[in-house]
């Protein structure tokens, strides 16, 4: 009987290892999609001879269709199981970027991009749907570093996007030559996920409808994170020019700083989040997150500048991953709280450059990041929100899954 249950435990753990290293690809794949389609983006400029202004238009389309996608997964992994659903979201996903190459004007692209960026938000959903319950199972904290491979990922998307156009390469190849590898390696990543099907009595969620409460006050503590995400990849390197008087050199190193900073800290923060617990990382994070900005704001030098870049970076690096593993544990149906969390986690990033820009314009840049700073105290008073307190089967869920201490903070 003990050999029995040693033998089931140690087929559980090969499992949940092969689940965590798939999950870490599909991330992977989809930050590689994303990275690759970003760099193309002068190209299709270019080629479409769109004004700036026509082509901020059609960039909006991408986060309109991940608004209206996201809702679906949840029907979708319900129908399909966590598998065959997240192969086929990613899979689509990664077969979208060959659209945005291929149209052939102003009108079709905002068309394409549309739908580029809804099967981008349905994907989102279901590999962190699938990310919560991997690490659910596991007992410990894993969303930060799966997050973090998103941004490798990305990087590395980035980096051959950037080699083909620094080889001419023309769009119309390089993307549809980047779907179809990512496509294949969606294939082979997904066999390794865990096959989460629901109970035979349970119903399916509806096709639409509104994100639980719970969910809504979570993507408010996303909300504030990814403002400054948006309004730091979109502005720093203005705001050093502008307001800090750098060279441009310089400020470009701007947004490396940040990405870099966050991207290492995502990384890394699961660690932190298992020592301390989620709702001391959040604060730990916010309190980071709030000196940084308030040293752009009150930076007379480029040095200063990019320090509070680099330091919102940390601050705001685990605080997204945090409120996806809070969400798909708050409640009887994952699918449809991450979708909320996400849904309103993303339009902050929709508003924010628009938003800094509009304050820019009325007062300054200094303005505008002082409200971006504002924001960041949400971070510190939001904490509590991303507390485990969800018990299943006989046991504790969370992104810490540690701290008893921490639901009497």
């Amino acid at each position: 009987m003990g050999d029995a249950q040693d033998g089931n435990r140690a087929g559980d753990g090969r499992e949940l290892r092969r689940a965590r290293i798939a999950i870490s690809a599909v991330f992977a794949i989809h930050g590689a999609a994303a990275g690759s389609f970003a760099t193309r983006i002068p190209w299709i400029k270019d080629h479409l001879h769109l004004s700036a202004g026509q082509l901020g238009l059609a960039l909006v389309a991408p986060a309109i269709g991940s608004f209206v996608s996201m809702p679906l997964a949840g029907r979708i992994l319900h129908a399909r199981g966590h598998r065959a659903g997240n192969r086929l979201l990613i899979s689509l996903y990664a077969a979208a970027l060959v659209l945005p190459a291929l149209a052939p004007n102003l009108p079709l692209l905002v068309l394409v991009l549309f739908c580029y960026g809804a099967t981008a938000g349905i994907a989102d959903v279901a590999m962190n749907a699938q990310a919560v319950e991997v690490e659910a199972r596991l007992g410990r904290s894993i969303m930060s570093g799966l997050h973090g491979m998103w941004s490798v990922g990305g990087l590395l998307g980035s980096g051959v996007g950037v080699a083909a156009a620094a080889l001419a390469t023309p769009a119309s190849v390089h993307l549809p030559l980047m779907a179809a590898l990512l496509v294949l390696l969606s294939a082979v990543a997904c066999r390794g996920l865990l096959d989460v099907r629901p109970e035979p009595e349970e119903e399916a969620p509806p096709r639409f409808a509104l994100p639980p409460r719970s969910a809504v006050a979570i993507g408010l503590v996303g909300f504030c994170a990814v403002f400054a995400e948006g309004a730091s990849g979109d502005w720093s390197g203005v705001y050093l020019r502008s307001t800090a008087n750098a060279a441009p050199a310089v400020a470009a190193a701007s947004y490396t700083a940040f990405a870099a900073t966050m991207a290492f800290a995502r990384l890394s923060g699961d660690a932190a989040v298992r020592r301390f617990g989620a709702v001391r990382s959040t604060r730990g994070s916010g309190a980071l997150a709030l000196v940084g900005g308030l040293l752009v704001v009150t930076a007379q030098g480029a040095a200063q500048a990019i320090t509070g870049f680099a330091l919102l970076g940390i601050g705001i690096a685990v605080v997204v991953p945090l409120c996806f593993a809070a969400a798909g544990h708050s409640g009887d149906n994952p699918s449809r709280a991450i979708a909320g969390v996400a849904t309103v986690t993303y339009t902050s990033g929709l508003v924010a450059p628009a938003t800094v820009g509009a304050i820019a314009q009325a007062t300054s840049l200094r303005v505008s990041f002082g409200v971006v700073t504002a924001l960041t105290l949400g971070l510190v008073a939001g904490a509590q929100l991303l507390a485990p307190r969800v018990v299943r089967s006989g046991r504790t869920v969370s992104a810490a899954q540690s701290d008893a201490v921490e639901s009497n903070l």
